[in-house]
């Protein structure tokens, strides 16, 4: 389902792009693979930065870890070249060597000089902890499904309780995949695309917050104190999960920008109530799709000229609403899930069925 059809809040006051996801920039595609049997809950999604081959011809990308809590593989070297060089591939946090490995044969499969003549590879996977609706002992991914996503890829994709965010908890609800975009005006030149697409699994209830209302508080007081779900106070219980956001723009910058619009993602994470707490792993990685860095020394290096410093506030803006609206598609699209031991998250959409009168009430 797409936004419109599935009606959604809408975030801010930007205009999106045609597709109001990550897809809307360059040529970004989005695939995955789901797992939905019983207590295995989980998957891998992936996305692809362009279309072509990422080890040969890299995408300038950058990260800021707002906290650390995480077990992703590859963000040092990302730090230190500032460039991306496979796809971007998310999954549960005891998948991340399986589908590392898988990346690594991916690319040695097209490059067969990988590790010999050429240089070495740096897979490149983010993770959240799937483990109250998924059976994460069991280790269900494998690498075929990295392959399956990765073969998955378009420009159209679900969101929601699909991929990496089957087994997705937020705000004591079903979490998952959630993307948007905005577009962003310079002032006197260019109009850019700002994606964003997150791996949504962390918050606390009372602290949720919906284009600025305190949607979770009105919820945790209609709950009355009930569990939201089995096993868990909603009310009490400490923030912990994890977010991953990706951040996307075709707009010509530099690692040392990409690092400053990473940044940005945390604000559109807090307006959703998110205070980046202890046990909640929250990473951000941004990436321009405007030029590809070439691996072999010998091929010509592009000659780009980067937005000015003074051009990039708009955005700034319009990560921070892009990432902010696409943590709330997550939870709209999101259908619910029994997982493991009988364990349940509710979508949040058939809790709150009042929610458009919520946003709309002024005394909220």
């Amino acid at each position: 389902m797409d936004k419109q059809a599935l009606d959604i809040p809408r975030i801010g006051v930007l205009p999106s792009g045609p597709l109001d996801s990550i897809c809307d920039v360059g040529e970004i595609t989005v695939g995955h693979c789901t797992l939905a049997d019983g207590p295995l809950q989980t998957g891998v999604t992936v996305v692809r930065p362009h279309g072509g081959d990422p080890f040969l011809d890299k995408t300038p990308a950058a990260a800021t870890v707002l906290n650390g809590f995480g077990k992703s593989t590859g963000l040092v070297q990302v730090q230190e070249l500032g460039v991306l060089e496979t796809p971007i591939a998310l999954t549960n946090t005891f998948g991340v060597g399986t589908v590392a490995n898988a990346q690594i044969r991916a690319a040695v499969a097209a490059n067969p000089g990988i590790g010999r003549g050429m240089a070495t590879v740096n897979p490149l996977v983010f993770e959240c902890n799937d483990g109250f609706l998924n059976d994460i002992q069991a280790m269900a991914v494998q690498e075929s499904h990295y392959a399956d996503a990765l073969a998955a890829a378009g420009r159209r994709f679900a969101q929601g309780a699909v991929g990496a965010g089957r087994g997705m908890s937020s705000f004591s609800f079903k979490g998952g995949i959630g993307s948007a975009s905005r577009v962003a005006r310079i002032k006197d030149g260019p109009q850019y695309a700002v994606g964003a697409l997150v791996l949504s699994n962390f918050g606390r209830l009372p602290n949720l917050t919906v284009a600025g209302r305190p949607f979770g508080r009105r919820l945790a007081d209609q709950l009355d104190g009930k569990l939201a779900q089995q096993g868990e106070n909603a009310v009490i219980a400490p923030e912990k999960g994890s977010i991953i956001l990706l951040v996307a723009t075709d707009a010509p910058l530099d690692s040392r920008q990409l690092r400053r619009l990473s940044l940005r993602a945390g604000a559109g994470l807090a307006r959703t109530g998110s205070v980046f707490g202890h046990g909640s792993g929250d990473i951000a990685l941004a990436f321009s799709t405007a030029y590809t860095i070439p691996q072999l020394a010998e091929s010509p290096m592009p000659a780009i000229a980067m937005l000015h410093e003074a051009r990039i506030d708009p955005l700034f803006e319009a990560a921070a609403e892009a990432c902010e609206q696409a943590i709330i598609a997550a939870l709209w699209h999101a259908e619910s899930v029994t997982g493991r031991d009988g364990n349940h998250r509710d979508c949040i959409r058939q809790a709150a069925p009042d929610w458009r009168q919520w946003l709309s009430d002024t005394e909220l």
